[in-house]
C-alpha cells in the first residue's frame, strides 16, 4: 500500500502518507526555490527509547487514512495563512513498522528568510503531531504498548469527526 505520491506535485503543496521509506533528499530539493532563502527540513527519526521504556526496537504507526491527507492540508492551510510568504512546505508521515534510525515524518518549509522557514516548520510539526490522527505503537524491551505520548487527534473546526483510536491486543 503506497499511499504517497511518488513524484511531488507541479503546484501546492507536497502532502502524503506512505508504507514507504520517505523521500527526505527529494523533498528538500523539491522545497528549494529562487525566491526563498531558507529552508527547513525537519526528520522525526525512531529513537531507541522513549519515556520509561529503554531499547525501543520498533514502531508501528497506524493511521486513519481517510483523515490524515485532509488534516495535513490543514496544517498547511494556517501555515500559509499565518506566513503568506510560505514558497512550498512538504508534509509527509510513515505509517507501518519502522526500526530504529528509520524516518517516520518529513516537514520541509521554504520561506523568503530564515526566521519563516524555522517558525513554520515547527508549527507544522508541533500542529500535525496535535491533530492527525497517527497514532505509534511501541515495541521494547520490556513489552509493547501504544506511545505514551499517543492521543486522540481533534478536528480545528469540528468539520471532520474524530477518527477512532486503535485498539489492539498485546
Amino acid at each position: 500500500m503506497t499511499l504517497l505520491p511518488l513524484s511531488p506535485p507541479q503546484v501546492g503543496d507536497w502532502i502524503g502518507v506512505s508504507d514507504q521509506a520517505l523521500p527526505v533528499d527529494e523533498a528538500w530539493r523539491w522545497a528549494s526555490l529562487p525566491h526563498c532563502g531558507g529552508i527547513v527540513t525537519f526528520c522525526g527519526l525512531v529513537r531507541d527509547h522513549s519515556e520509561d521504556r529503554p531499547g525501543v526496537t520498533s514502531l508501528e504507526y497506524e493511521a486513519y487514512i481517510e483523515h490524515v491527507v485532509p488534516r495535513l492540508a490543514e496544517v498547511a492551510d494556517q501555515a500559509h495563512a499565518r506566513w503568506g510568504g510560505i514558497g512550498r512546505l512538504v508534509l509527509l508521515h510513515r505509517v507501518g513498522t519502522l526500526n530504529v534510525g528509520d524516518v517516520a515524518v518529513v516537514v520541509a518549509a521554504s520561506t523568503p528568510h530564515r526566521s519563516e522557514s524555522f517558525d513554520a516548520a515547527r508549527f507544522c510539526i508541533d500542529t500535525l503531531k496535535h491533530t492527525v490522527p497517527i497514532w505509534k505503537h511501541e515495541t521494547w524491551e520490556g513489552g509493547s504498548d501504544w506511545s505514551t505520548c499517543a492521543h486522540d487527534a481533534s478536528p480545528f473546526d469540528g468539520s471532520i469527526p474524530p477518527p477512532p483510536r486503535p485498539v489492539r491486543s498485546t
